[in-house]
């Protein structure tokens, strides 16, 4: 497995986003489960997975796919009370770093509760205004 994919999984399910901006290319683009659009940059999505790692509990990896550049990790997790089951989709780029990272998420009602969860944490989050205005 790739050493970006093996510290990912660590990482990921802590949710520090200090440690996730290490893997993460410079232009990162991230394609969240909540909403059609996409963040791009390091600092941004490194602050969202930071979030997610926050809102997901009982987070684990059940399964990774891939090689080379390319990677599918399967997880499960609880939103509150939901269950939730999702795939990260990676691509790393030459130097090893995420350079697109897209989840799918299901069932709808507990992708819901991650968007209204997101969207609380990241209205009382100040560095997404700072975000908001450097893409304005």
């Amino acid at each position: 497995m790739h050493p970006t994919i093996t510290r990912m999984q660590d990482v990921i399910a802590k949710g520090d986003d200090t440690r996730i901006a290490g893997l993460l290319a410079e232009d990162v683009r991230f394609l969240p489960p909540t909403y059609f659009a996409t963040w791009t940059g390091r600092e941004p999505v490194a602050a969202v997975l930071g979030h997610v790692g926050q809102v997901f509990s009982e987070f684990s990896y059940r399964r990774v796919m891939g090689s080379g550049t390319d990677w599918a990790l399967e997880f499960q997790c609880k939103i509150g009370e939901l269950d939730a089951i999702g795939v990260d989709l990676i691509t790393l780029n030459d130097a090893g770093l995420i350079q697109t990272f897209e989840v799918v998420m299901r069932p709808y009602k507990s992708v819901g509760a991650l968007r209204e969860a997101m969207n609380a944490r990241v209205m009382t989050d100040p560095r997404f205004l700072e975000y908001r205005k450097a893409l304005s």
